[in-house]
């Protein structure tokens, strides 16, 4: 389970049913990076499949649920992975059932619909190389009570980050960068969580770079 690549749906059998799955299976879309740019939204995994197709998962929790019903109680697996592709793409995913192997294969669905790109850069004062090993500037990220802040670092440093943090930002392709973190962080979820929409912010502020495409 540790690294696994990604299973992809056969995407020639694949038959659409939203307006950007149908642009990418008649090649009108041909990169992810278009979907983002045009501000569309992701509603079928064969989308990510087709545009995305060396992905690879990690599963990071296995927790056991248990629901009251008038028949009794009803226990089920909950699973939380995290993807990427090591180069600017990253996502996390969950899922439940009573099998573990069908709770995986739904977070697996799960992540590719949470799909997100990532601003990487050589923020940090102290480096001056302009690779794209780092972050271009600091972000945030809240989920639940914790609260995650990523720095730039320059090159060399590493992830001087928590366990779970590392392995986010391993598979979004990050190298090097300092963190800080508040609340309750044992909670490994909620550390993910607020780590992924942490990444999700590097998108949220517009760069001169921004502007000139745009222009």
């Amino acid at each position: 389970m540790m690294g696994e690549e990604v299973p992809v749906t056969n995407v020639e059998e694949w038959l659409p049913k939203t307006t950007v799955g149908k642009l990418v299976k008649e090649g009108k879309i041909s990169s992810i990076r278009e979907i983002f740019e045009r501000n569309l939204t992701i509603l079928e995994p064969e989308i990510v499949d087709a545009l995305l197709p060396n992905l690879r998962y990690e599963v990071m929790d296995i927790d056991i649920v248990q629901r009251q019903t008038d028949a009794g109680e009803i226990s089920r697996y909950k699973v939380l992975i995290i993807m990427g592709n090591f180069d600017g793409y990253v996502a996390i995913g969950s899922g439940k059932a009573k099998q573990v192997r069908v709770a995986i294969q739904k977070a697996i669905r799960d992540a590719k619909l949470n799909v997100i790109p990532v601003r990487r850069g050589c923020g940090s004062w102290e480096c001056t190389c302009g690779q794209s090993h780092s972050l271009p500037f600091r972000v945030r990220g809240k989920a639940g009570s914790v609260e995650v802040e990523l720095l730039p670092a320059p090159d060399g440093t590493g992830l001087v980050v928590g366990g779970p943090l590392k392995t986010l930002l391993n598979y979004a392709g990050i190298k090097d960068t300092w963190s800080s973190t508040r609340g309750e962080t044992r909670t490994r979820e909620n550390m993910i969580k607020a780590g992924y929409n942490a990444l999700y912010n590097t998108f949220k502020f517009v760069t001169i770079t921004d502007w000139a495409r745009r222009r």
